[in-house]
């Protein structure tokens, strides 16, 4: 291995540590109560190495969200890649819901940035980007899905807004009571939202 590839492999796997101690510091102590020395602490590394890899701690969380979406796209298309597999729409949502599951320590950690982004325009400027390139790049995988359930999209950004309105809301109800006829009410919501916004083909 040439000292080139060494040097990537290895900043690769500083950065994959600061972005696992970021999201426990984040959940444990909150956002706006964390600090780059308290990431720094948990995963082993000197403020050096943090800054060597992100500019500050917004900039952690934005690649952070972004590594955790990309592995959300990538388990969707591998779960919904036969779309034979779904061949109802109540089939096509469980298999939507199997890869997109409630995380306690994501969900605080993104509501409280959430929150801090919301007093800052650029920030909330970046963010709103983020999450229409979600939308855009979401449904393209799920209409294959629909699709063989019998449905089809005629407003893909406006189904894209309402499962992740729905997915938030639901994701809440589900935390503060995690018994299973929360989530069986969840399931039934994202399917009524599908079934809402799509139409039989």
């Amino acid at each position: 291995m040439s000292e080139t590839k060494r040097v990537t492999k290895r900043r690769g796997m500083t950065r994959a540590r600061l972005l696992d101690a970021a999201l426990e510091v984040f959940a444990e102590q909150g956002f706006g109560a964390s600090t780059v020395e308290q990431v720094c602490d948990r995963a082993g590394f000197t403020r050096g190495a943090f800054y060597s890899n992100f500019v500050s701690l917004d900039e952690l969380f934005l690649a952070m969200w972004e590594q955790r979406s990309a592995q959300m796209l990538a388990d969707l298309r591998s779960s919904l890649a036969d779309a034979a597999a779904a061949p109802t729409l109540e089939a096509a949502v469980e298999q939507l819901l199997a890869v997109i599951p409630v995380d306690d320590a994501w969900y605080r950690v993104t509501a409280e940035f959430t929150a801090h982004a919301l007093r800052n325009p650029a920030l909330k400027r970046v963010m709103a980007a983020r999450e229409e390139a979600i939308l855009e790049t979401i449904m393209p995988i799920l209409e294959p899905a629909l699709a063989q359930a019998g449905r089809r999209v005629p407003d893909r950004r406006a189904l894209g807004m309402a499962l992740v309105a729905v997915h938030d809301g639901t994701s809440t109800q589900c935390l503060m009571d995690p018994g299973d006829d929360v989530r069986a009410a969840r399931h039934r919501l994202f399917a009524t939202v599908v079934r809402a916004y799509s139409e039989e083909s």
